[in-house]
């Protein structure tokens, strides 16, 4: 997951300015999805989506660096690495505070109370941020205040020689010896792996700047989306080089749409949107429609494009039906699995989601079904936008007047999310009899998943 990715910051998306030769290959070999979206406009609450596969005002992550993600939430490593798979995540966090005592974000962010840490998420191990780094030299400047990387629950030094140079570099420094270990095991892994780029601070090395010399601030923009797309080719070369390339399932996404407060942003914020309405934290496609792409060799057919309206929400319903997981309680699931588009591309025609997707950001609110997109406000459900994404992707003609039957179907679509989710949020989802009050996880299975940590 790249973090601040625009809709049309890629080649495979149209970009003819930034070079991402590895995910473009990846495009050609897998299949790309033109209709994907992040389940929310910022990234605290995208991130919560992805791997719960509901929406995150369920469970209190509103908005970026609000809420935690609570234990009893399960979560895409704890069903993986209940499946018998070595667990990892890498990059940034952003679901809670790594310590009890301080927080990237100051006393405000109340670091005891929203401490949440990877490991007591499903993660063997991890090499985590709370937060957002510099892209150069990650560990140094004004983000790498009480934001240091954490290596499986321990705070590296500032100085460690581990910590110089790309951010996203430093990142898969620590995937790949995960992933080695794990396939010398003869183990399955499961790597998550979150880059800070092109989040701001946006610092490009010498050799990107020289890359994009003739672009001004703008080539440490687009520098640091290349420095990730090198490293998602070094990834893909160790698959290939330790033999289970073939039998990987290689996503990548973005959490949302590009940082910047005008259409024409520039400088260190150049990312686009392809054309799209708005950026990021707003609920237009341009802040949260995402560049996404999938290669699994043995199963995906090369070449192939997805335009079913799809989600972060989906990720975990997807994994859970590949490995045959099947959930313990009656919790709701926002998201739907994508595996029939995914193993067999012919059935597209006849595939139907049977779930709208929806959105929430801080007082708007909006909802994907189908072919339409309905905007109104949380608090004043009554007044309505309705956009046609296949007539009108850019969301330029409410088209409200013309559908009043199909904006009251819709409308009362998402005032029924609106009280599902206040329901869970006040704890509804946790009260399963066969639930333990405290980590959230089923009685028969809670000791064995009980650590002193937890």
């Amino acid at each position: 997951m790249a973090d601040d990715l625009g809709y049309g910051d890629t080649g495979f998306n149209g970009n003819t300015i930034i070079q991402t030769p590895n995910l473009d290959q990846m495009a050609k070999e897998g299949v790309k999805f033109s209709h994907f979206y992040s389940a929310s406009s910022v990234c605290s609450p995208t991130r919560g989506s992805f791997l719960t596969g509901r929406h995150p005002h369920r469970y209190g992550i509103f908005w970026a660096n609000v809420g935690h993600l609570p234990k009893e939430e399960i979560t895409l490593a704890e069903i993986l690495k209940e499946q018998g798979y070595a667990t990892g995540h890498f990059g940034k966090w952003h679901l809670g505070t790594l310590s009890k005592q301080f927080s990237s974000k100051g006393k405000k962010r109340k670091p005891d109370v929203n401490y949440s840490p990877p490991a007591w998420h499903g993660y063997d191990v991890s090499f985590v941020t709370e937060s957002a780094v510099a892209l150069w030299d990650p560990a140094k400047g004004q983000r790498a205040k009480n934001n240091p990387f954490w290596l499986d629950g321990k705070a590296l030094e500032p100085s460690d020689a581990q910590l110089q140079g790309g951010a996203s570099r430093v990142v898969m420094d620590q995937v790949l010896p995960f992933i080695e270990q794990s396939v010398k095991a003869n183990q399955p892994f499961a790597a998550i792996v979150w880059f800070h780029a092109p989040h701001m601070d946006v610092v490009a090395g010498p050799k990107y700047l020289e890359k994009y010399q003739n672009y001004g601030e703008a080539a440490h923009y687009y520098g640091v989306v290349t420095e990730m797309d090198e490293q998602i080719g070094r990834l893909r070369k160790a698959l290939k080089k330790l033999g289970v390339e073939r039998n990987t399932l290689l996503t990548f996404t973005s959490d949302n749409g590009p940082e910047g407060k005008t259409k024409n942003s520039n400088g260190r914020t150049a990312g686009v949107t392809g054309g799209l309405r708005g950026r990021k934290r707003d609920l237009f496609e341009g802040g949260v429609r995402v560049p996404t792409l999938a290669v699994w060799p043995k199963h995906i057919t090369a070449g192939t494009t997805v335009s079913l309206p799809s989600s972060t929400l989906d990720y975990f319903p997807t994994v859970a039906e590949i490995v045959g997981y099947s959930m313990p309680d009656s919790r709701p699931i926002d998201g739907i699995s994508l595996l029939p588009l995914l193993i067999n591309n012919k059935s597209q025609p006849n595939f139907k989601r049977h779930k709208a997707i929806p959105f929430i950001a801080k007082e708007k609110a909006s909802l994907i079904d189908g072919g339409y997109k309905l905007v109104t406000s949380v608090k004043n459900n009554n007044k309505f936008e309705l956009y046609d994404l296949v007539k009108d992707p850019s969301e330029t003609s409410d088209v409200a007047s013309q559908y009043p039957e199909l904006v009251a179907k819709m409308s009362q679509q998402i005032k029924a999310f609106l009280a599902s989710a206040k329901a869970s949020h006040s704890g509804a989802d946790y009260h399963d009899k066969n639930y333990h009050p405290v980590v959230g996880w089923p009685i028969n299975q809670a000791k064995k998943r009980l650590t002193s940590d937890e």
